[in-house]
């Protein structure tokens, strides 16, 4: 585990929201955002898995479906739970997103949820736990309804409503033919009027917070800039939990900036994506000057000229656009298990919030070069399509014997799933015309029909024992290792424009890596005419790019 962010951490003052524009990056931030107001089934979300990360939904009890949670209730807990937890494992970094501002709009939306709910078991309490009796029978009904209405038989589901009607009839029948007296009559009277008043009364307060939650929802994804709100992460005193939340907000953001990085095999670099291509530089260091040695150098004084150049990139003689600037970042990356369900970043005097020190970067460019441990690489990164697409170029510096090679990968992180960028629809269905019964008309549905508001009013008293409800009604379990960006990326080469950023890019960058590191080769006396032959080859060679799957190696 990390090194835990001291005290003296500039920690961030409460709710952001990205400025519109900002880095590049609100699509795919508010596209994971809104997802923690949606109202849809949660079973939803696997239509978002990719191929190496898949999220667990656990089912319901049989018995109690109606605690079932729905997608954004699932969604920002799971959240909540896997980003700010105390005992939390370290997180992967999600570039092209701010994830810090996905776990705020999780907060206001459990906020909101919560004060919901409170109104709820309020009303629960007084028209139903009042009037058990009649509550429990109500409730029976409605599970029965509800179980019924699930089968494909249209004739079976129709059931369920007749049922309902039957259940009204029979309650009217015990209100006019009671058979008791006095005091049991009228508190019979009230378990049957309570429980249907409670449900009006509950109706109202679910509609008024479904509406506001479709507002957000469709706000976020419309560019809105929805902000969230969450008072409850400011402190009043220290300790409270406030604070907790702000320092969990801290550690959050400070891993967002790490530069340590995991590599899982046929997975890729987790939060970079898959290697699509490779291409290799690697001659014999001879001196300019036969009998005579060159300048001794390291691979560090090559990194930083390459550096240099790369930082160059945005400059183009032609003014046409070109490339926006990019990220330059030394990476270190660490192995893993193609298989690894967690990851343990470094820690020690050599790490400061996470952030791998210079002098250790150093030292790991210059001698972590074969066998064990850590490696070196110097990325540039572009983040593109307001944060969809992230491009990564890296570039790492080895020497053995007196063998120079310069390697340059690319990596390409796909876009959200289009999942996340789905709308508030209106609730709607199709049903015959009375006179034209050979033609349809959509009618347009209640937000809240008579089901939801019973899940919501059963739910509501157990949302404060969050285990048991979960236990009851089933939870959401996110893909590890955890990373709001990679764990729902799709590919980008099924979308023909970003596919075309992604190949364009290693041409310039290919060449730039080159010219630097030539430069400083003939600056130490090396001989430079089998490195210039071998870059113009692969010059030409990389004009014909092409994604492939890089780290699958068929041998």
């Amino acid at each position: 585990m990390g090194a835990a962010v001291t005290d003296g951490f500039d920690f961030s003052p409460g709710a952001q929201v990205p400025l519109s524009g900002a880095a590049g990056q609100t699509a795919a931030t508010y596209a994971l955002a809104a997802a923690a107001y949606r109202d849809d089934e949660v079973t939803k979300i696997k239509d978002a898995d990719n191929e190496w990360h898949q999220s667990t939904v656990t089912p319901p009890r049989s018995w109690a479906r109606i605690l079932r949670p729905k997608f954004g209730e699932a969604y920002s807990r799971a959240v909540i739970d896997r980003m700010l937890g105390a005992e939390r494992k370290p997180l992967i970094q999600s570039f092209g997103l701010e994830p810090q501002v996905v776990v705020e709009h999780c907060l206001a939306a459990h906020r909101i949820r919560r004060e919901r709910d409170n109104w709820l078991t309020a009303v629960t309490v007084l028209c139903g736990v009042l009037f058990l009796p009649g509550f429990l029978v109500w409730l029976m009904v409605f599970t029965l309804r509800s179980t019924v209405a699930r089968r494909e038989d249209r004739r079976t589901g129709a059931l369920g409503t007749v049922l309902l009607v039957a259940m009204g009839a029979l309650a009217v029948l015990f209100l006019v033919k009671m058979p008791f007296h006095g005091f049991w009559a009228w508190y019979g009277r009230a378990a049957v009027v309570m429980p249907v008043v409670g449900w009006f009364w509950a109706k109202q307060i679910c509609e008024r917070t479904a509406r506001d939650l479709r507002e957000r929802w469709d706000g976020l994804l419309s560019g809105g800039g929805v902000g969230a709100k969450i008072p409850e992460a400011v402190p009043g005193s220290p300790g409270d939990a406030a604070e907790q939340i702000r320092k969990e907000l801290a550690r959050l953001s400070a891993e967002q900036r790490s530069n340590s990085v995991f590599y899982a095999g046929p997975k890729g670099i987790l939060g970079m994506g898959t290697r699509w291509g490779s291409w290799q530089l690697a001659e014999d260091l001879v001196s300019a000057e036969p009998g005579k040695d060159f300048h001794p150098f390291r691979s560090w004084d090559v990194i930083v000229a390459i550096q240099g150049g790369l930082a160059m990139l945005e400059r183009t003689p032609i003014n046409t656009g070109g490339f926006p600037k990019p990220s330059i970042t030394h990476w270190i990356v660490t192995p893993i298990g193609e298989g690894a369900k967690e990851v343990s970043r470094p820690s020690g005097t050599d790490v400061d919030a996470y952030t791998v020190r210079s002098h250790a970067i150093q030292e790991i460019c210059n001698k972590q070069q074969f066998g064990s441990g850590d490696r070196h690489y110097l990325g540039v990164q572009w983040t593109l399509w307001d944060g969809h697409l992230v491009i990564t170029m890296l570039i790492t510096v080895t020497v053995l014997h007196d063998t120079l090679r310069i390697e340059v990968t690319g990596h390409a992180l796909g876009p959200v799933n289009p999942l996340f960028n789905e709308k508030p629809a209106a609730k709607e269905k199709e049903v015959q015309k009375a006179v034209r019964f050979w033609e349809t008309r959509k009618v347009r549905l209640p937000l809240v029909d008579a089901d939801e508001v019973v899940r919501l009013a059963a739910r509501a008293p157990l949302t404060a024992y969050p285990p048991l409800l979960n236990w009851l009604g089933g939870s959401l379990t996110l893909p590890e290792p955890f990373g709001l960006r990679h764990a729902w990326a799709d590919q980008p080469w099924r979308h023909r424009f970003m596919a075309d950023d992604a190949l364009r890019a290693a041409t310039p960058v290919l060449r730039v890596v080159h010219a630097a590191a030539i430069k400083v080769l003939r600056e130490n006396g090396v001989d430079v005419e089998k490195f210039g032959s071998r870059s113009g080859i692969l010059s030409g060679a990389v004009q014909e790019a092409s994604p492939r799957k890089a780290d699958v190696y068929d041998a």
